[in-house]
């Protein structure tokens, strides 16, 4: 090497040196008056699979008044704004999800989302894919009556169309040129197991035509519908990396697939007594039976969307009630896992709901890191989120960072939905390092008041709007009650919680300023997760109101009546936003604070999923069948 050479590399290794120190060297600061525990972890370096918060707290005025305001007689609190300062966080990285082996969206080039390896494409569980050009202008085409089998020529945008069962509740994931799906078995794929055996069916399509390549099959429990609902089939949406895929059945199982099936030729993984080798089934690398082993007893389903972070695995058990909708028959089982990937040993395992489940437990989880702490988030079935710790811990046990109550503490819950207090069925979603949630009931309960809640998730312990106090002991709150927190004629109250988290709270609104709230200015009950980009915020509830909303302040821009049930959540991609109802409509509207439709298009029959998009395909399943929608000078 001359000595040119040598001085260039010395000035660049200094140079590099000098720029390292000072990327490390910058300390947090928190603003004055602002108390917190932080759970000390090692999360300042990002391991693979974890989503890394990359932009600031938003900052929000505390002109609002120190206290919430009083229920009303359905007990929505109305909206205020965020009235406590905020910690400012330590400089964190850059990121988005990356799981270990594979990133968990992959972008290609012009930053096109290629892969959707999860329910809302990363742990954040935003629905917010990158694409262009995106088909708005498309029709379904007709069927066959007595083959079923599609008029490709009376179809228009269709790229192809893949039939499911009867009824189809899981949402799309395209990965690694497949796409997955759950449903039940009215497909009849396999011979051994015709259409009218009832099944819950994990299936696997060629992304580039929807060719049928296998099916996984789980046959009905024989405890009957109290665990396993006649029909519904699988109603999640399965985690992909590389060739393994993870996903919950409807037996109350987590499995391990390998994504090729059998048609790689080989029997891999830990579980080699499959039934069946042929190419059309699936391939078992490992099974956890969360009933026989955990003695979870789920109610009606379990339908939880798993996310990861590195080599752990986030579940919900969905333990809940018997068929009488009184009795726990297993409250001291977990309700929330953490799972080795690669083997299933479960890591730490939490029960937090107990006694207190009203129903069932049908959230999914979501994961970021924030405020520099690695963070998991369940939905519990006591109407709580939770927020553990998100690592492995070295005692095996879970560690909750907070908790908050998603109802007010005078609602009541009743069977049958005639009550107020609610569920929590959306997954919760991170954007700009804040958590959103709203709450619902099972659909068969009907509609219902409901709430929309935004979270600042750097604050520890109870951090819900309100507290319960008997005023025998004014001092000391009072444990949490299974069907009613606050009970006034017990001499019960709810004080504001001087920790809470809240940012902001919607429930009604007086758009008009008539002094009256009408339909179209209330957030009812929502199975519904949001969907947020360029701080709008969008969400559909159960009696069919779609909602658009600043994400920042809970300050509603509008609303539309799509006149149908709506179980589904929103897809936001370029500037349009998807959205399905029971009716089979697909409604599209512009990306905008201003209500602007730009299509409604019908599938022909009810739309119970999520849109989503890789690759520049639209994919929207229905009831019976899954279509890749893409216009014909895209493709």
């Amino acid at each position: 090497m001359s000595l040119k050479q040598s001085l260039f590399a010395a000035v660049a290794f200094f140079l590099g040196l000098y720029i390292a120190l000072q990327l490390v060297a910058e300390p947090a600061v928190a603003e004055p008056g602002r108390q917190e525990t932080v759970v000390a972890s090692a999360a300042d370096s990002t391991a693979p699979g974890e989503f890394v918060a990359d932009k600031p707290v938003a900052q929000f005025s505390s002109s609002a008044p120190s206290s919430a305001a009083k229920s009303t007689s359905q007990g929505a609190i109305k909206t205020v704004a965020y009235n406590a300062p905020v910690t400012k966080e330590a400089p964190v990285k850059k990121g988005t999800p990356v799981a270990k082996g594979a990133p968990a969206t992959k972008a290609g080039a012009g930053g096109i989302t290629r892969e959707w390896n999860q329910w809302g494409g990363t742990s954040v569980r935003n629905n917010t894919p990158e694409g262009k050009n995106i088909c708005t202008d498309f029709e379904s085409g007709d069927f066959d009556a007595k083959s079923g089998e599609w008029k490709k020529d009376t179809a228009k945008n269709v790229k192809w169309v893949a039939k499911l069962g009867s009824q189809s509740y899981g949402n799309p994931v395209v990965v690694g040129g497949k796409v997955f799906v759950g449903t039940n078995n009215g497909g009849g794929w396999l011979k051994r197991y015709p259409a009218a055996v009832d099944l819950g069916c994990l299936l696997a399509f060629n992304e580039a035509d929807g060719k049928f390549l296998w099916q996984h099959s789980s046959e009905k429990l024989p405890t009957g519908r109290v665990h396993d609902w006649p029909l519904q089939g699988i109603c999640c949406a399965p985690y992909v990396e590389g060739e393994r895929l993870w996903f919950v059945t409807s037996r109350g199982e987590v499995l391990c697939l390998d994504t090729e099936g059998f048609h790689d030729g080989e029997n891999d993984g830990l579980f080699t007594s499959e039934k069946l080798k042929d190419k059309d089934e699936a391939d078992v690398i490992w099974r956890l039976d969360m009933m026989g082993e955990l003695g979870v007893s789920q109610h009606n389903m379990c339908s939880c969307s798993i996310t990861a972070t590195g080599d752990i695995l986030w579940v919900c058990t969905s333990n809940g009630v018997d068929e009488s909708h009184n009795n726990l028959p297993a409250p001291q089982a977990p309700s929330f896992l953490a799972v080795d990937k690669n083997t299933g040993k479960v890591l730490w395992t939490d029960a937090s709901p107990g006694l207190n489940i009203l129903h069932g437990q049908w959230s999914s989880p979501a994961y970021a890191v924030l405020g520099g702490v690695p963070q998991v988030m369940f939905a519990g079935g006591d109407a709580y989120l939770y927020s553990f710790l998100g690592e492995a811990t070295k005692d095996g046990k879970a560690k909750l960072l907070w908790k908050f109550d998603a109802n007010p503490k005078e609602s009541e819950y009743i069977l049958g939905g005639r009550g107020t207090r609610n569920e929590i069925i959306g997954t919760p979603v991170v954007y700009n390092n804040l958590v959103y949630l709203g709450v619902g009931q099972d659909p068969e309960h009907g509609e219902g008041i409901g709430h929309l809640w935004c979270i600042d998730p750097t604050k520890r312990g109870d951090v819900s709007t309100e507290l319960a106090f008997n005023l025998k002991d004014p001092k000391t709150p009072i444990p949490h009650k299974r069907l009613q927190a606050v009970v006034a004629k017990d001499g019960e109250i709810a004080r504001p919680n001087p920790n809470s988290a809240m940012v902001w709270h919607y429930s009604e609104f007086d758009q008009n300023n008539d002094k009256k709230i009408d339909f179209t200015e209330t957030m009812h009950r929502t199975c519904g997760t949001v969907a947020i980009k360029n701080d709008l915020l969008f969400i559909a509830d159960f009696s069919g109101l779609f909602h658009c909303l600043d994400a920042k302040t809970g300050k509603p821009y509008w609303t539309h009546d799509l006149f149908a049930a709506c179980w589904a959540s929103a897809l936001i991609v370029e500037d349009k936003v998807f959205i399905g109802d029971e009716e089979g409509k697909i409604t599209i509207f512009r990306l905008s604070p201003k209500k602007e439709i730009l299509a409604e298009i019908n599938l022909g029959n009810s739309v119970y999923t999520t849109p989503v998009v890789a690759n520049n395909v639209l994919y929207i399943a229905n009831k019976t069948h899954l279509f890749a929608i893409q216009a014909e000078d895209e493709k």
